[in-house]
């Protein structure tokens, strides 16, 4: 068996940057032991799966430790290979999740565009050993079920954090996103979940979910341009579109083969 691969550099404008991310391409759904090989295999945090269902598409998302539902970077990368490789003459499609519907479509600069339902965090009090883990000010706090978002006073706070990751996985929550008002956009962010295998996420696309709200809010503008500081780095543009957010991005090509099995 023959399986079309792609590993694509997401929300980023050139290879070594953005969020890598793999995406497979199948005719029919493979066992779950399967794909948690073949994630395993390419050691990337995410693989998707795109899987033909007459003309429409659903997609899995795996990491090497098992599957989750929903891993933002992933659609994108997806999103790219479907619009721009796969049906080239398609501008927007909708894609069957586990767990509900990706809309994905094409956007302005050869980039493309995924809308998933707005996530937003509530304010919450500090929780215990959050500012000693980050070793910073926090402004305000508010949390969703997988992540605690941290307001930063400065954009340079941000940039400058050293968490402590142990520390990190002693709270109650997957992950920690600190963000801050941007210089040269609207705001900056940076995420760990070292409980996830992941001590620094360098794109994170489901983090803005609950991101683009709240900064919607608080700059009172319903379109923003986001940078998350990691050291790859990545460039997000939010919009908010009812009760959903649509997240636009570069995605780059770094590899294309065949998967044999």
């Amino acid at each position: 068996m023959q399986l079309r691969v792609f590993q694509l550099d997401a929300f980023a404008g050139q290879v070594f940057g953005g969020n890598p991310a793999v995406v497979v391409c199948l005719k029919d759904w493979l066992g779950d032991a399967t794909l948690v090989a073949i994630a395993r295999e390419h050691n990337i945090s995410t693989t998707a799966f795109l899987c033909e269902s007459g003309d429409d598409f659903e997609i899995r998302y795996f990491l090497p430790i098992g599957e989750l539902p929903l891993v933002g970077h992933a659609s994108l990368a997806a999103a790219h290979v479907l619009l721009r490789m796969l049906r080239p003459g398609l501008e927007s499609l909708t894609v069957r999740r586990r767990t509900g519907a990706l809309q994905i479509s094409t956007a302005e600069n050869g980039a493309v565009a995924i809308a998933l339902p707005a996530a937003p965090a509530e304010v919450c009090a500090v929780p215990k050993g959050l500012a000693a883990a980050l070793g910073v000010p926090i402004s305000e706090v508010r949390v969703n079920d997988a992540q605690y978002f941290a307001l930063l006073e400065s954009e340079a706070a941000v940039a400058g954090l050293a968490p402590d990751m142990p520390a990190l996985m002693r709270l109650d929550r997957d992950g920690v996103v600190v963000t801050a008002r941007g210089e040269d956009c609207d705001f900056v962010s940076r995420a760990f979940a070292p409980k996830e295998g992941l001590p620094e996420d360098p794109v994170c696309g489901s983090a803005h979910l609950a991101l683009a709200p709240f900064w919607a809010g608080r700059l009172g503008k319903g379109r923003l341009r986001a940078l998350q500081l990691s050291p790859r780095g990545g460039e997000l543009h939010c919009a908010l579109e009812g009760d959903r957010v649509r997240l636009a991005g570069q995605c780059t090509l770094y590899m294309e083969g065949t998967i044999n099995l």
